[in-house]
């Protein structure tokens, strides 16, 4: 342990290597000065200059000299002092930045169209894409339908048995898992959503709020998707 109170275990173990080059008072200095510029220098999100560390630290300090200091005692360490632009900063060793790399998926932020279509098919499962465009009041882009399949929130359940043979859609566990819910039976209702805030004033008479369909088996009115039916599927964009 040197006179500072740190051993090689600690992150100033280095330390020790400049103590012998100073008398104690003058050790004490220097060594107030360095944790000094330390603190400053890590704390900050953006490189520091010299002269900042100069109105922050005791007048005198040689700054040039606590700068150089400090760059060697971290020069092995996992990160380095450099200077950048003519400031100062830590930065993370160059042969550690690998360990520091992470592949994550952007999320992208859904439509309010993608948003409205999401709350439907998860009420009204199984549902078309024309009972969507119903009950929006508008028509919904196939792109938008493309946009919640690549989340992984919903899914193409059958085909209705009517003319046309309409694809229906419904949610799928990755919805359950996002939203905390056990089942798509745990939806709120119209008391959870005027206490959520979600509806506000009088709610007009008849409106109700569906109660999903939990099943993932096929309604009496649906065939079972085939092979085709995955193979013809082609994403668009989404509407705005």
């Amino acid at each position: 342990m040197n006179r500072s109170g740190f051993t090689d275990e600690t992150p100033h173990g280095q330390l020790r290597l400049f103590a012998g080059d100073r008398d104690p008072a003058e050790y004490e200095a220097w060594m107030t000065a360095i944790r000094g510029a330390e603190a400053i220098l890590f704390a900050s999100a953006q490189p520091v200059g010299a002269e900042e560390l100069a109105e922050r630290l005791a007048p005198g300090t040689d700054i040039p000299q606590v700068l150089t200091d400090l760059r060697t005692i971290y020069a092995s360490r996992g990160v380095n002092l450099v200077e950048v632009a003519g400031k100062w900063m830590f930065r993370t060793a160059p042969d550690l930045a690998h360990l520091l790399t992470r592949e994550q998926v952007e999320p992208k932020k859904l439509s309010r169209a993608a948003l409205e279509t999401l709350a439907i098919i998860a009420y009204h499962q199984p549902v078309t894409r024309a009972e969507i465009e119903e009950i929006r009041g508008v028509s919904t882009n196939k792109g938008t339908l493309d946009v919640l399949m690549e989340t992984g929130w919903i899914r193409m359940r059958g085909r209705r048995r009517t003319p046309g043979r309409p694809l229906t859609y419904g949610t799928t566990e990755a919805f359950l898992v996002h939203f905390g819910l056990e089942a798509v039976t745990d939806l709120p209702g119209v008391d959870d959503l005027k206490a959520a805030g979600f509806l506000e004033g009088a709610v007009p008479p008849g409106f109700r709020v569906p109660i999903p369909n939990a099943s993932d088996t096929l309604m009496p009115d649906e065939d079972p998707l085939t092979e085709l039916d995955f193979q013809d599927y082609q994403p668009l964009p989404p509407e705005e």
